[in-house]
């Protein structure tokens, strides 16, 4: 089944994706913390859109909660990506579940989406070490998304963080408030003390994903989601659950308070919404 010709929005290829984040001097490449400094009025009310690829097994899918053996799959991943741009999309969210279950990879497919996108990517799944990360980097993705290696190996973390500025974010998947890891499949620790460690180490931007909600169109969860932004010194960027234009309005309704991002999936791919409908929602630029 191929994937629907949806399109998302987020903001062109080869900026730092956010122009509101301040200019300061930092390591090379690194673009400084903060939520709404310089945000422009209309950036400050518009929810930014990220259409989802999920890749398992070299195909489309979208999984139900997380969990292996839940897909049901979309058809070939570039296809499906070249879709989401050729009907305007910005900005893809790209993810390796074989890479983040530990059970394989598809860095090749991977890397040849992204290399045939014209628009920004955000990458994740599965990095979790120099080899990984360098590997990911050399793709030309706008974003790398961290996640397992955030919770089992914080100093490194610590130092991509350094060295990689606002090129990276770390994935916060969430159940209650425990972390899971290891594709969603381990306890990754309390999600509290874990972000603080993250704000010292000076991390830029936040994906946030409540597990029981993810797949299963029920809606996001918005407490999760402005409690880590309260607490945090950066953008967070929702993923879980969006079920309908309501919850794009709802999540629009956050930016101000920094959650200036949201993935959408499911409810593209099942038709619950078109993207021209959620751009009008999410406020198009």
């Amino acid at each position: 089944m191929p994937a629907p010709n949806y399109c998302g929005t987020g903001l062109p290829r080869f900026s730092s994706g956010y122009p509101y984040l301040r200019q300061s001097s930092m390591s090379s490449g690194q673009t400084p913390r903060g939520k709404r400094e310089s945000m422009s009025a209309a950036d400050q009310e518009r929810l930014v859109l990220l259409p989802a690829v999920d890749v398992a097994d070299g195909q489309a899918v979208r999984l139900v909660q997380g969990e292996a053996g839940s897909e049901t799959s979309y058809g070939d991943p570039l296809q499906a990506a070249l879709d989401w741009q050729s009907d305007g999309a910005e900005w893809i969210h790209l993810v390796d579940l074989d890479a983040a279950f530990g059970r394989g990879s598809n860095a090749d497919l991977l890397a040849e989406v992204v290399g045939k996108m014209d628009i920004a990517v955000e990458l994740s799944g599965g990095i979790r070490d120099d080899e990984s990360l360098a590997r990911a980097l050399a793709t030309g993705a706008q974003r790398i998304n961290l996640g397992t290696a955030a919770l089992e190996n914080p100093q490194w973390t610590a130092r991509v963080i350094a060295d990689h500025g606002d090129k990276v974010a770390v994935g916060l998947d969430v159940r209650g408030t425990t972390l899971a890891a290891r594709g969603w499949t381990k306890d990754g620790g309390d999600l509290w003390e874990v972000l603080e460690r993250l704000e010292a180490a000076g991390c830029t931007r936040y994906v946030v994903t409540d597990v029981t909600k993810d797949g299963t169109l029920r809606g996001p969860n918005l407490d999760l989601l402005v409690e880590v932004a309260t607490r945090a010194n950066a953008p967070v960027v929702a993923s879980g659950g969006i079920s309908s234009l309501d919850d794009l309005a709802a999540l629009r309704n956050l930016v101000p308070q920094g959650v200036d991002s949201a993935i959408v999936g499911k409810a593209l791919y099942a038709g619950a919404f078109t993207l021209p409908q959620a751009l009008d929602v999410a406020g198009r630029r």
